[in-house]
């Protein structure tokens, strides 16, 4: 879709003593941001790249005392707007309550703005957009709106605190399309007025601006486990900025420092008081809006949280709009310190620091990422075959041999055949793409070993001391005796460290 903006700018110089809406007139308007108003100051007006002063005589009480006649009525938060527009006046007074200065900003209603995310907004996926001020976040949300509601048929009910969605008046505007509008009577109401959207109006979509306290967050996360997709934005700009902020991390999943004991300490390498993700995220993607072409895309929250709480480097993936109006992507990776995880063995090479990528086909994504937070591999989904190192995909689809598959065979990418949707066959699955179904090869026979030292501590009762293995490959055999409620420790330095399994499971 073509980018179509439309501003009603006539509206807002309608509203300016006539004076300074001239000079505005003598100018094109596509990137006027604000007009500023301050009294006994010159009046200036914004541009994303200068500040151009519009008379030469001082703004007076007059010209204030004119603008406020001309627009809607001020709110507890000090904003106003204009009918039928999305144009918001927000005023500054002074400590008596009198109005003593304007900041009039335009606002625009930008179809087409989604396009480079709109496969995310299909998905029926919860969304949290974040970007600076002025970056496009509310533009962006109203669109999405009117794309679920117009186009895809959702019931869809805006939140709009200050009118800044859906603008001024009891009529909305109809850049929402066939959205619904519930107005906030005063911003601490808004959470109270997100429940009651849910309760009273039965959504299948919620749109939000500003999520930013914490009874907020608090609503946001009842109406993600009502089963209604959320779509909002957050103060902050980027996802790490979420996790520090400690009124606003619920919405990332919430984090909690937990105090390991020792033994487990030493086992993962790390002190013992640690940061851990304490729930599932409020929002399943995160969205970094750089600018109107290019957005950072955190497609797994979880993950990603995980992953920066471990101290994992995390590279998300980038969207870019071409000219032409395509959207370029960069795939997310994850690169683990070296002092994380050992070597990996894979046909015959040493995968180290980098996370392998493997694509999903006709299998499920859900069953998936499940079996990889459990048995943490480092292994993570890509979203196309290009540049991954594997494929994994259901016997049927293989036995029918449709283009994907003759694309990944014809670009040598190696294809992993499932019998069924199991947790056990998708482990395996992994395990042979991490280069370990060799039987020769000593991550396996470290595994087969492991089993077998289960297996006799099962029935004999007494501890059993495996061969000194890498860090990684004695997490994996830790992790293994906890699926069968056995204890385990590492002993010993080194490179003569080993894991003992010991009988009953230690809480």
């Amino acid at each position: 879709m073509q980018r179509e903006i439309t501003d009603d700018l006539d509206h807002l110089l309608d509203a300016l003593p006539q004076h300074i809406a001239r000079r505005l007139h003598e100018r094109p308007g596509d990137n006027l941001l604000e007009v500023v108003l301050d009294l006994g100051r010159l009046p200036e007006a914004r541009y994303p790249e200068e500040e151009v002063v519009l008379s030469d005589r001082e703004v007076t009480e007059e010209d204030i005392t004119y603008v406020v006649a001309h627009i809607g009525v001020f709110g507890d938060d000090n904003r106003a707007g204009i009918e039928r527009t999305l144009h918001r006046i927000s005023a500054i007074r002074n400590r008596t309550g009198r109005i003593v200065g304007l900041t009039c900003r335009i606002g625009r209603a930008v179809y087409g703005t989604i396009s480079i995310i709109e496969d995310l907004v299909q998905s029926g996926k919860s969304i949290l957009l974040l970007g600076r001020p002025g970056v496009g976040k509310t533009t962006m949300l109203r669109e999405v709106a009117r794309v679920l509601s117009d186009d895809f048929k959702k019931r869809v009910i805006i939140v709009d605190t200050s009118n800044e969605i859906a603008g001024d008046g009891d009529i909305p505007h109809p850049a929402i399309g066939r959205a619904r509008r519930m107005q906030v009577p005063t911003p601490p109401l808004q959470h109270a007025v997100m429940i009651e959207a849910v309760e009273n109006h039965m959504p299948e979509v919620i749109v939000i601006d500003e999520i930013g306290t914490e009874l907020e967050a608090a609503a946001a996360r009842t109406i993600a486990e009502r089963g209604v997709q959320l779509v909002g934005t957050a103060h902050g700009n980027t996802l790490e900025n979420l996790i520090l902020n400690p009124t606003l991390s619920d919405l990332v999943g919430g984090i909690q420092s937990v105090t390991l004991g020792d033994e487990e300490a030493r086992r993962r390498g790390t002190q013992k008081s640690i940061l851990e993700r304490k729930a599932p995220p409020t929002f399943d993607v995160v969205v970094e809006i750089r600018n109107w072409k290019q957005v950072v895309v955190h497609e797994d929250v979880a993950s990603v949280v995980d992953s920066i709480l471990r101290g994992h480097v995390v590279s998300p993936g980038t969207r870019t709009l071409t000219g032409e109006g395509e959207v370029v992507r960069e795939e997310q990776e994850v690169t683990i310190p070296s002092s994380a995880t050992g070597p990996v063995r894979r046909n015959g090479h040493t995968v180290d620091r980098r996370m392998i990528k493997v694509f999903p086909f006709g299998v499920s994504r859900s069953k998936l990422e499940q079996t990889i937070r459990a048995s943490q591999f480092p292994v993570v989904l890509a979203e196309r075959l290009e540049g991954s190192d594997a494929m994994i995909t259901l016997r049927n689809y293989y036995r029918k041999k449709p283009q994907v598959l003759r694309d990944a065979e014809t670009s040598g990418i190696p294809i992993h055949v499932l019998k069924n949707h199991t947790q056990p066959q998708m482990e395996q699955s992994l395990i042979s793409i991490l280069g370990i179904e060799d039987k020769g090869q000593p991550l396996y026979q470290a595994l087969r070993e492991a089993e077998d030292a289960i297996s006799q501590v099962m029935s004999s009762e007494t501890s059993f001391e495996l061969s000194p293995q890498s860090s990684y490959i004695r997490r994996l055999q830790h992790q293994l005796a906890q699926r069968y409620n056995l204890s385990s420790r590492s002993t010993g330095q080194e490179p003569h460290r080993r894991v003992t399994i010991l009988p009953g499971w230690k809480p």
